[in-house]
């Protein structure tokens, strides 16, 4: 009896990855280095000046990183309830940093105590920023209003309470600064000038906008919020220049690349995106664990700082020039490898006794089924879920023997409602593709002969009928549209093409006939 024949599994060429300079320079970076903090890390800052430490906000501390450190070299835990926004000034030396408890703190770097606190706000304050000056400090806060504080004196400048909800971003002008922006729970953001008393520009942004980034020409202006990411400009009065929605669930934060010429959003859906700021399209994209909350890169791109809600702060470094040549050249293989592979290519010569080991046959699920005859089972496993949506071509080649056996139509057949639906999710889902139609298309007419009597019994079977006919009817446009683009093409590639004449040795050009038979060809009248 010959033994049982495995289902032969077609192997389909894959479209390899396109590899772009943007893939070669977001993937140059080593294996993140992951630190546990001590709640979820709500803001990551880098300070402008080297060695370019940065600062980590969890919980109630605020972190200074060193750039290579796995242990911070600074910590600030001088607060009552969850810190936020601890955010550099310019030149590194001070850090400001609001609170649950509506206090904006303001430290020296060298120093551990509070050199200011300042008070006037209601409700926990989520956003602090330095103005271009140094001397003066923005704050937003759950109480509505956005204020100015001076620094020296440890005042309040100014108050503007013109947001309906929560202000929970904001940015300072690093040009003029009198001029910060806010964006707000109210869907708002607005342009604030603080040589007038209100708003000078309000923009929409049709969702809680949750982080704000301004361009350093200061032209376009950022905004995140929802599945959003919207960019304006602000030098024709906040029009709208793009939206794009490349995220599943809320973008938390921002980023611009050293040279402005990338832009990153992270969100919750645990990606991070890459943008290109010319065309706005996303570029190279980064997998996290966890829904990111924070994000900011480090002058000169050196490292990726990230933040998520499971309280692990990723930081990944770029490869040093060595450290990338090693990586792109062949590594060589271990001694364990050669070992293994020892003996495998050997030929016996003609004197050699071979003795031959027997293999056993290991059979997948489905053609165990199928040596004990049993289509049906055989058929439910390549539908299991796994199956069809990874590895479709296993489901299309199981069907194909089945086929070729003649007993598709058994399998196919006393199917419930839930087994039916299965069937046509998995020939909506690939009917249409080149490489299963032939196979799929056979099994379709089985099923439409088979369940044509229940037609109308089952809603949803209905419903996937339905759409079953529509993806048809449009391939079949497509395919008509197709028919006809190329017969246009043909036309084009004719008409294109120089005419040449093709001379023939001994033919009249007048009416085709050789010389001489056109005076035989006539009856020669003589005189009697």
């Amino acid at each position: 009896m010959a033994s049982f024949k495995p289902t032969k599994i077609q192997v389909y060429p894959k479209l390899g990855e396109k590899v772009t300079q943007d893939t070669l320079y977001w993937k140059n970076y080593k294996a993140p280095v992951q630190i546990k903090e001590f709640g979820a890390i709500t803001n990551i800052d880098f300070s402008p000046v080297a060695p370019h430490n940065f600062a980590v906000t969890a919980f109630t501390r605020v972190h200074i990183y060193g750039p290579f450190s796995q242990e911070p070299v600074k910590t600030f835990t001088r607060f009552k309830d969850t810190a936020y926004s601890g955010r550099f000034r310019s030149d590194g030396q001070l850090l400001v940093a609001g609170c649950e408890d509506s206090v904006v703190r303001l430290f020296d770097v060298s120093g551990k105590v509070a050199l200011r606190m300042f008070k006037g706000h209601t409700k926990a304050v989520h956003v602090t920023d330095f103005t271009s000056d140094r001397y003066q400090i923005l704050t937003g806060s759950d109480d509505y209003t956005c204020r100015l504080w001076d620094i020296p004196n440890a005042t309040e400048l100014n108050a503007y309470q013109e947001h309906t909800d929560y202000i929970r971003c904001g940015v300072a002008s690093k040009l003029n600064r009198d001029l910060f922006i806010t964006g707000s729970y109210d869907h708002t953001l607005k342009l604030f000038d603080a040589r007038v008393d209100k708003s000078v520009m309000t923009m929409d942004h049709g969702q809680p906008v949750e982080s704000l980034l301004l361009y350093p020409s200061e032209g376009l202006l950022v905004s995140a919020g929802g599945r959003y990411v919207k960019v304006w400009d602000l030098l024709k009065g906040g029009q709208p220049l793009v939206s794009l929605r490349n995220h599943h669930k809320t973008v938390t934060c921002l980023c611009l690349s050293s040279n402005g010429q990338r832009l990153l959003s992270a969100s919750l859906d645990r990606h991070v995106k890459v943008y290109n700021t010319t065309n706005y399209k996303v570029v190279h994209n980064f997998d996290y664990a966890a829904s990111i909350l924070s994000l900011a890169l480090a002058p000169d791109d050196e490292s990726i700082v990230v933040g998520m809600t499971n309280a692990i702060l990723s930081i990944k470094h770029r490869k040093s020039p060595e450290e990338s040549k090693e990586t792109s050249g062949q590594q060589r293989r271990r001694p364990s490898y050669r070992v293994f592979v020892k003996g495998k290519n050997y030929v016996p010569k003609q004197d050699d006794y071979l003795v031959s080991k027997p293999v056993k046959q290991h059979l997948a699920k489905y053609d165990k089924q199928l040596k004990k005859f049993n289509v049906t089972k055989a058929l439910d496993t390549a539908l299991e879920t796994w199956t069809r949506h990874r590895k479709p071509e296993i489901t299309v080649a199981v069907i194909k023997e089945l086929d070729r056996r003649g007993t598709l139509k058994n399998a196919l057949a006393g199917r419930d409602e839930q087994g039916l639906s299965q069937l046509l999710n998995f020939l909506i889902g690939n009917l249409v593709d080149p490489r299963f139609a032939p196979v799929l298309v056979t099994a379709a007419d089985m099923i439409l002969d088979i369940y044509q009597s229940v037609i109308g019994q089952s809603a949803v079977v209905d419903r996937q009928l339905l759409r079953l006919q529509e993806l048809l009817e449009r391939e079949i446009d497509y395919q008509q549209d197709l028919l006809e683009v190329l017969g246009m093409l043909d036309t084009m590639f004719a008409s294109s093409l120089p005419r040449k004449e093709v001379p023939c040795c001994g033919i009249s050009g007048s009416n085709g006939l050789a010389q001489g038979e056109a005076s035989t060809s006539r009856p020669q009248l003589q005189a009697t």
